[in-house]
């Protein structure tokens, strides 16, 4: 069980009550629990009398997320009578996370870090660092309920979005945390409807997407006697569907459910010179370490990255990196 104790409290509070506004920041191509993380502190930030505002350098990709994209702005302005603004950043923790437009405009600014990612740093007692928590939504939820904010029906309605995508609609839950879904019960509870969250994070696919998913698993290519698959996206890919089209998710999902499969590499050309690889592992692989060896990071079962590069010399590079981890299993 997660608990934010007195100490988080006060640390919190002091730095709420220093600033007159803030700046509420996530990563780049936000997923649902950067966004509504973002859009929750914003709210609390509010009740408690302050200025806000959230900015992200997007692009809001994934369907189920595009609705948010016009609550977020690209850069902040604030009075100079408002002093200093504050800034917490939520769902990462470094610059290279929050893109290469949001970082500059946050340098030298005081912050406070709320993430639950493994790979996260923080050099000071500004932070909520949980990689045991489902999502940092969840962390968000604690904090509203640590300093006594109310939850109202909006809220609790993004709050539970933003907990459910990032557990697969609680598929990623482990054993002993109960109090997962009690948190969830308690956003439930003030107006949060499962239903209608699991028809936005599901519904609304285009037939182009079904085509580019079969066009993935048709080239997926097995290695270490069927342990890991690999496959791969092009930037012809990507112009056939639009970049709105993907459903990787539902990809890692099917591909998971191979019995022998341990572990997916999902690499998309995003430019004739960069990439970016989707990692993710049944259970026993775990993913981040070769994540953060490629300047990534993420979960154990869950990471990503980004790199200079093509297809073709990244992938051999990513299968190669989880040659040891995979030799280890029996």
């Amino acid at each position: 069980m997660i608990v934010l104790d007195e100490e988080i409290k006060q640390n919190l509070l002091a730095f709420i009550n220093a600033h007159s506004a803030f700046i509420i920041a996530g990563h780049k191509e936000p997923d649902g629990d950067s966004i509504t993380s973002s859009l929750a502190m914003l709210s609390l930030v509010k009740g408690f009398g302050k200025k806000g505002v959230a900015i992200s350098e997007g692009p809001f990709r994934r369907p189920e997320v595009r609705k948010y994209e016009p609550l977020f702005k690209k850069t902040w302005c604030f009075s100079p009578e408002d002093g200093v603004p504050g800034v917490f950043i939520v769902d990462c923790s470094t610059d290279d996370r929050l893109g290469d437009s949001i970082a500059p405009q946050l340098e030298g600014l005081p912050r406070f870090i709320i993430d639950h990612h493994k790979t996260s740093m923080c050099d000071n007692g500004n932070c909520i660092i949980r990689p045991d928590a489902p999502a940092t939504a969840y962390l968000v939820q604690m904090v509203f309920e640590l300093l006594d904010q109310e939850i109202d029906t909006r809220d609790a309605e993004i709050l539970f979005f933003g907990l459910a995508t990032d557990t697969g609609f609680f598929r990623f839950i482990e054993a002993g945390h109960g109090d997962v879904f009690e948190a969830a019960g308690r956003l439930i509870n003030r107006g949060a409807s499962p239903r209608l969250t699991l028809s936005a994070m599901s519904g609304n696919k285009s037939f182009a997407s079904r085509k580019l998913l079969g066009r993935l698993l048709d080239r997926a290519e097995l290695h270490y006697e069927g342990k890991l698959v690999f496959t791969w996206e092009t930037m012809e890919d990507t112009e056939m569907v639009g970049q709105g089209e993907r459903d990787s998710d539902m990809l890692y999902q099917l591909l998971l459910g191979v019995n022998t499969i341990e572990v997916i590499v999902f690499v998309r050309q995003d430019t004739p010179d960069t990439c970016t690889a989707g990692l993710r592992s049944r259970d026993r692989i775990d993913v981040s370490t070769v994540a953060a060896a490629f300047g990534g990071g993420g979960h154990r079962n869950a990471s990503g990255l980004s790199a200079e590069g093509i297809i073709e010399t990244l992938g051999p590079r990513l299968i190669e990196a989880f040659g040891p981890l995979l030799e280890k299993l029996t």
